[in-house]
This record gives structure tokens, sequence and C-alpha cells, in this order.
């Protein structure tokens, strides 16, 4: 956990996490704020975390209709993507044009 976060988490951070035994270690590098809870008391601890989760079971569920190890990761990669891009839709058209504009084609062999 702690080489996850030296990676990924600003050392100024201030971590909202639950009582996990895990990320104990973590208190000696960042300002951590942690309480073990269970059931509706989670909900209102992380709603983030439960939102989340709920929305990426709907997105595989609801477009892949199930989830092969295999694939897993690019997957997640796609529900990542679209998850953090929620807000732009005014901007996907021009986003989309550009991508389709700067990009190579790509033959139907190199798909194979």
């Amino acid at each position: 956990m702690e080489a996850f976060c030296e990676r990924v988490v600003d050392p100024d951070a201030y971590l909202k996490v639950d009582g996990s035994p895990a990320l104990k270690s973590l208190k000696r590098r960042y300002s951590l704020d942690s309480q073990v809870c269970s059931g509706t008391s989670s909900k209102q601890w992380l709603p983030w975390v439960h939102i989340t989760i709920a929305n990426l079971k709907r997105f595989l569920l609801g477009t892949f209709h199930g989830v092969s190890g295999d694939r897993l990761q690019g997957y997640l990669d796609e529900f990542c993507y679209r998850f953090n891009r929620r807000w732009w839709l005014l901007e996907i058209p021009e986003r989309l044009l550009y991508s389709a504009l700067c990009t190579n084609p790509v033959s139907r062999s190199a798909l194979l």
C-alpha cells in the first residue's frame, strides 16, 4: 500500500480511509483520518467509494453483460476514463474530431 501511495498520492494529501489494518502504515507519511465502519455508516463515511463501485457494476453489467478476467483491466481503464470525464459532455464532439484527425488509420489486420 505504501509503494502505491508514494506513486499516486500527493505527499500533502489528507486521506480519509476506512479502518483497514493495511492502511495503518500510511500514518507515518500522510495526514490520515480513519474510522472503522460497516453497513450504512460506511456509506456516510466514504460516500464516493459506494457511488463509484455502484456505477462500475452498472457499467460492466449494462455494457459488457459480464466480465472475463483477461479483459478486466481494459474494462476498468474505460470506466475510469469515462468516469473522470463525466462532466465534459459539451467537449466530447470536439475531442472526438480532434482525435480522429490526429490518429493514423488502423488496418484490420493490425486488430486481429
